[in-house]
């Protein structure tokens, strides 16, 4: 099969199946673009963050194929498989405090994807690239917090500042997938609100394609471009953002939306 260098991510009848359940991941098969936003939504239990660990290689999947920018992703997750992405796939997960290391400073944290990058300097760090306390202060400023952070750690920071810190420290090697699962249902309204902006305009500067799990759907249908609707491991509806609250889809997804509109 050949994969265009166009499509950042495509997904070809992808199988989970943990011992003793049923398939947690059925026969999905999807496509994601450079700077397109994928909203994933379903019920607890439907595959959701299964599909994103596969894609992120903390998952070994049973059959299937993922292609990443025209080349097959290999599995299972080894150090040489991720030095082939070259920093390309981050994620930001729901709890910003469980991808920050307690014993570090946010500076330690943050600059962690850089530090492993060894034949790519990044646009967004270009002009600081030699100076790893500017390229730091770059990447705080691009979320949006004070530069003063960067020697604090993470417990002396808010929820609301340790998602953001997380989110620097995805783009920080400007990726070109991102996945995010659930990034703000720990927030409250107004944080959630200010970081949603924030992601909207990065997505934007930066271009990367982003896979987007919630089950905000306000949230979703916000961020995203194409929405894609998970029941029992299998895709049961897939449409453009504008049709998240048409009578004519599918019965799961009316059920769904009935349920978590707010």
């Amino acid at each position: 099969m050949i994969i265009s260098k166009e499509t950042v991510l495509s997904i070809q009848n992808l199988v989970k199946t943990y011992p003793g359940h049923t398939r947690a991941i059925d026969g999905i098969s999807f496509n994601l673009h450079p700077g397109e936003c994928v909203g994933l939504i379903g019920e607890s239990g439907s595959g959701k963050s299964t599909l994103a660990r596969c894609i992120l290689m903390m998952e070994k999947i049973d059959s299937g194929q993922m292609w990443f920018q025209g080349r097959k992703m290999l599995q299972p997750r080894t150090a040489s498989a991720y030095r082939a992405l070259g920093g390309q796939v981050q994620a930001v997960f729901q709890n910003p405090a469980s991808s920050l290391n307690p014993r570090l400073q946010i500076i330690d944290s943050l600059m962690e994807p850089l530090d492993t990058l060894k034949h790519r300097i990044p646009l967004i760090v270009q002009d600081c690239w030699q100076s790893r306390l500017k390229c730091a202060k770059r990447l705080l400023d691009l979320v949006e917090l004070p530069t003063h952070l960067l020697h604090k750690y993470p417990h002396e920071l808010s929820g609301g500042q340790k998602q953001r810190v997380a989110i620097a420290r995805a783009i920080s090697s400007e990726p070109s997938l991102i996945v995010m699962d659930e990034p703000t249902s720990s927030l409250d309204m107004i944080t959630q609100a200010l970081i949603m902006e924030m992601l909207i305009k990065l997505q934007k500067d930066i271009r990367f394609a982003c896979l987007f799990i919630s089950h905000d759907l306000a949230i979703i249908q916000r961020i995203s471009d194409q929405i894609i609707v998970l029941q029992q491991g299998k895709i049961r509806d897939h449409f453009a953002k504008e049709d998240l609250f048409s009578s004519e889809r599918h019965a799961y997804t009316q059920q769904f939306v009935h349920k978590y509109a707010k």
